[in-house]
C-alpha cells in the first residue's frame, strides 16, 4: 500500500523499477500499461512497440506466465486484451505493418536462389550490431552472425562439413531460445555513438529479429538436407528482408514519422538494392563481396 505521502509511479517509472528489481510479472504489466496509453492518444507506433513487449515478456517469463494463469484480472488485461490490441494494430497502415507486406509481395516473384541470398544479405547487415550485442552477458549467439552468414554463403558453392553443419544448427537453436531469455527482454543495452544506448529487446519489433534469424538459419539448413539427399526443396525465409529496419529503436528513442529516419530510408535504399542485384546476372563473387561489405555496416549510423 501507498504511505500517506507517497506519489503513484508513472507506468515509466513503474517500468524502470521492476528492470532494477528483475520484477518480470511487474514489467508486463508496466508494457501494457504504456501500450494502452500510447494507443488511447492514438501513438499507435508506441502502442506496437510497447503492447508487443509486454506480450514477449508474460510469454517468456515463467513468473509473469503463471501469474497471468492464476489470477483472471491479470489474464484478461495482459493476456486476452493485449492479444485483442496487437490483432487490431496489425490493421493499422503503419510501417509495422506495411515493410513486411510490401517484402512478401515483392519476393514472390523471386526465383528460389535469389530469394534465399536476399535472405543472407539482409543477414549479413546484422552482423556488427550483433557482435556488439554479444559482449552483454547472455547474448553471445548474436557474435555467431558473421561466421554464419559466411557458412551459409559458402554452402551455395559447395558441400559444408558436418562440424559446419552441426555448429549452425547450434546458432540456429541459440537464437530460437534466446528470444527467452531474461538476457533478451531485462534491459541490457549498448552504447550508439550520436544516438540513445540500444537495447537488445530493441530486436524484439517486426516479429524479432533473433526468430526471424532462427527461421532462416533453419530453412537453409533444411534446404541443404533435401538438396543432399534429392528431396525437393522447402520454400525459402524470406521474413529477414525487412526486419533489419530496426523500428523499435526508433520509436522507443522518439521517433515520430519511423518512414522518415535518416537510417530507416537508406536501409530500405539497401533493401530494394539488393532487390535489383539479386535479380540481375550476378555472379558468387560479387555476391561475396557485398555480403563482406554488409557485415561491416554500422546499421544505427549509416545513411549513405
Amino acid at each position: 500500500m501507498l504511505g500517506l505521502f507517497e506519489k503513484k509511479r508513472t507506468p515509466e517509472e513503474q517500468l524502470e523499477k521492476c528492470l532494477e528489481k528483475k520484477d518480470w510479472d511487474g514489467l508486463a504489466r508496466a508494457y501494457y500499461d504504456l501500450g494502452t496509453a500510447a494507443m488511447e492518444k492514438g501513438d499507435l507506433n508506441k502502442a506496437v512497440l510497447w503492447l508487443n513487449r509486454a506480450d514477449s515478456v508474460y510469454s517468456a517469463s515463467d513468473d509473469a506466465y503463471e501469474k497471468s494463469s492464476k489470477n483472471r484480472l491479470f489474464h484478461k488485461e495482459i493476456v486476452t486484451d493485449c492479444s485483442d490490441r496487437i490483432g487490431a494494430l496489425e490493421d493499422e497502415d503503419l510501417l509495422y505493418n506495411k515493410i513486411p507486406a510490401e517484402m512478401e509481395e515483392k519476393t514472390e516473384g523471386l526465383a528460389d536462389a535469389q530469394a534465399r541470398i536476399l535472405g543472407l544479405l539482409s543477414m549479413a547487415r546484422l552482423v556488427r550490431l550483433g557482435k556488439a550485442l554479444s559482449q552483454l552477458p547472455g547474448c553471445e549467439v548474436l557474435g555467431e552472425l558473421g561466421w554464419a552468414a559466411d557458412v551459409i554463403l559458402k554452402s551455395f558453392q559447395e558441400p559444408i562439413t558436418q562440424e559446419e553443419y552441426g555448429r549452425l544448427m547450434d546458432v540456429c537453436n541459440d537464437l530460437y531460445e534466446f528470444g527467452d531469455t531474461q538476457a533478451f527482454y531485462a534491459g541490457g543495452q549498448i552504447p550508439v555513438p550520436g544516438g540513445a544506448p540500444f537495447q537488445v529487446f530493441d530486436l524484439n519489433g517486426m516479429m524479432g529479429v533473433q526468430l526471424e534469424l532462427n527461421m532462416y538459419i533453419d530453412n537453409h539448413l533444411r534446404f541443404l538436407s533435401a538438396l543432399s539427399q534429392g528431396q525437393e526443396p522447402p520454400e525459402p525465409e524470406v521474413g529477414m528482408v525487412g526486419c533489419t529496419l530496426l523500428p523499435d529503436y526508433y520509436v522507443r528513442t522518439g521517433a515520430e514519422d519511423l518512414e522518415q529516419v535518416p537510417q530507416i530510408k537508406a536501409e530500405l535504399r539497401r533493401i530494394w538494392g539488393d532487390f535489383d542485384f539479386v535479380c540481375s546476372r550476378i555472379t558468387w563473387e560479387q555476391v561475396a563481396r557485398r555480403v563482406k561489405e554488409y557485415q561491416a555496416l554500422d546499421l544505427l549510423g549509416e545513411t549513405e
